[in-house]
């Protein structure tokens, strides 16, 4: 059983070039993901010079690691939108993700794309009585909001339903074929696409720059990020999303075992299920589950439980393909997608899908392309990141804050970590006190102790490890790192700082012996160790570092970045 995702097995690509000196074009796009490269796209056909900038590969962060869901049913979003924000508001959010869905079947069929595009209806499903109802509003909802929507008793699913929910004219595909086939077009029309090129600073002057790790600066009118989690968060949006994580598994059935659908459940912690096309006629079943916070323990139970899940419900116990997905939900359940700030004139930002990065990725290209071109939508101010709605997004702000203060203040003022290096086994990882500091130490296969800082380098808070996945992962704002302390995912831009800890648990190479020697810092918002954040007097937070830091902020304020520029999909 692999590690890896089904879709960047099955369709490698080709690799793209760093760039070999600067650019001028139209538009930067920092991103290479859904979002990015469906904005390329569209401004590509529209005659303006592109440069999509990809700190990895393209198509192979957080999208290449959906379950490639394309569907404008999502859970239960149009009974809770219609109380929160009123009828018109879902009936927008209706049209403008039901068009997304339709526009990848009109550039499939336009390009020639090969990318397993399956019409086929979506579920919301309940198996209780308890959240039967739910459901049944969600179907009203959903229809007078415009979807060919249904309540029904029965479902393919090979288990019985109390009820759910049917919306017919909905999609699967292969998310990384297709995107693989939006590059293809967009070369070939002229555009410029950059891997391994990690943007680190933005100047939103006129015209726009961005510059790259590799030192390389692309001068453009307008800038898109399009990086899961914005590199550059100039409205201080962290305190309006929470990130969530789910886990895939994936095991090959029958074709005559298929059920021929999209379903989705909130109980037993989310379930989702899909199919693509496999070999030898079969098809491959995709599971999605577990959905838990990132840095809160027991991955591997969890995958388990999802595993034993879907042997129970299909008969399917040879799991042959394993991955996890990570998304961010915002306070209103509404992605940001449009200027970055309150005073952006030409910088413009996508993230916060809630875990439907398909169809709002597809729908954010479509908007930024617009607004970059001075036109509006009729659902531009329903995901305008400027927005801010107390009575509506409190609830959830405070929820979220309050989970980001048990972890922050928590994690740091209770009883502290316990135990030694010593008793660490192999491939087992956990946050000890080495050398009076917290540190994250793991253990590999070979016996060799890997040691970083346990304090997260975006706004202080302590690192959690990932025994499934053999990451640290922070539950405050889900940034992600490997074991040698390097970013996987943001929004934190800089790795934990490498400890050399000896095979007695002592570090051999640091003077520092406390956690608050540490300054932590993401994009333009910077928190030393203690969690004291920087706001500059425009309202934009500010970059300060120590000389344990490593890197500089420019003159604006505006910290060196590095993170995943790709990622701004969700798992459905």
């Amino acid at each position: 059983m692999t590690m890896h995702s089904f879709w960047l097995e099955t369709a490698p690509g080709r690799p793209y070039p760093e760039p070999t000196g600067d650019v001028e074009v139209d538009v930067a796009v920092v991103g290479g993901g859904i979002a990015g490269l469906s904005a390329a796209w569209e401004l590509t056909r529209a005659g303006r010079s592109v440069a999509v900038l990809e700190a990895g590969r393209v198509a192979a962060g957080v999208t290449g690691h959906t379950t490639a869901k394309l569907s404008s049913l999502h859970t239960l979003i149009y009974a809770r939108l219609s109380a929160s924000a009123g009828t018109e508001a879902a009936r927008l959010y209706a049209r403008s993700q039901q068009e997304a869905v339709e526009h990848v079947a009109r550039t499939t069929a336009e390009l020639g794309v090969d990318c397993d595009l399956e019409p086929v209806p979506a579920f919301t499903y309940a198996e209780s009585d308890e959240t039967l109802e739910q459901v049944r509003a969600e179907a009203e909802a959903a229809r007078e909001a415009g979807l060919a929507a249904s309540f029904v008793t029965g479902t393919p699913l090979p288990f019985p339903v109390a009820g759910a929910v049917r919306v017919e004219g909905q999609a699967q595909f292969h998310p990384r074929r297709y995107l693989l086939g939006l590059l293809e077009a967009m070369t070939a029309r002229g555009a410029l696409v950059f891997e391994n090129s990690r943007v680190v600073k933005l100047d939103e002057g006129t015209p726009c720059r961005v510059t790259t790790a590799g030192g390389t600066t692309v001068t453009a009118r307008d800038v898109v990020v399009a990086t899961h989690y914005p590199v550059f968060d100039r409205s201080l949006l962290f305190t309006r999303m929470e990130p969530h994580r789910e886990l895939v598994v994936a095991v090959p059935i029958p074709a005559d075992r298929d059920p021929g659908g999209m379903f989705i459940t909130t109980e037993q912690g989310t379930r989702s299920v899909r199919t693509a096309p496999y070999d030898g006629g079969r098809r491959l079943l995709i599971v999605t589950g577990e959905s838990f916070k990132p840095g809160t323990g027991g991955v591997g139970e969890r995958f388990a439980r999802l595993e034993a899940w879907t042997a129970e419900r299909f008969g399917a116990d040879r799991i042959t393909y394993r991955w996890a997905a990570q998304d961010n939900g915002t306070t209103d359940r509404l992605p940001f997608v449009g200027p970055l700030h309150p005073g952006a004139r030409h910088a413009y930002v996508a993230t916060g899908f809630g875990g439907w990065g398909m169809s709002n990725g597809v729908m954010s290209g479509l908007l930024l392309a617009a607004l970059i071109s001075g036109e509006e939508r009729p659902w531009s101010g329903l995901y305008d990141p400027r927005r801010l709605h107390p009575l509506r997004e409190a609830a959830q702000m405070v929820k979220f804050q309050a989970s980001v203060a048990k972890h922050f203040v928590g994690d740091r003022l209770g009883s502290g970590p316990v135990g030694a290096v010593a008793d660490l086994g192999r491939g087992q990882g956990a946050v000890l006190k080495v050398g009076g500091r917290r540190s994250a130490v793991y253990r590999d296969e070979n016996g060799e102790i890997h040691a970083v800082s346990a304090v997260c380098t975006h706004l202080g808070c302590v690192v959690g490890f990932n025994d499934a996945e053999r990451t640290w992962e922070c539950p405050c704002h889900g940034s992600r790192f490997g074991v040698d302390g390097s970013v996987l995912q943001g929004p934190a831009v800089d790795p934990l700082r490498r400890l050399d800890v000896d095979a007695d648990g002592n570090i051999k190479d640091s003077t520092d012996s406390t956690d608050s020697t540490d300054t932590v810092v993401s994009g333009d918002t910077t928190a030393d160790a203690d969690g004291d954040t920087g706001v500059a007097a425009d309202g934009n937070a500010g970059a300060t570092r120590n000389a344990n830091a490593g890197t500089n902020a420019d003159a604006a304020g505006n910290a060196d970045a590095d993170t995943d520029a790709d990622g701004d999909a969700g798992r459905k």
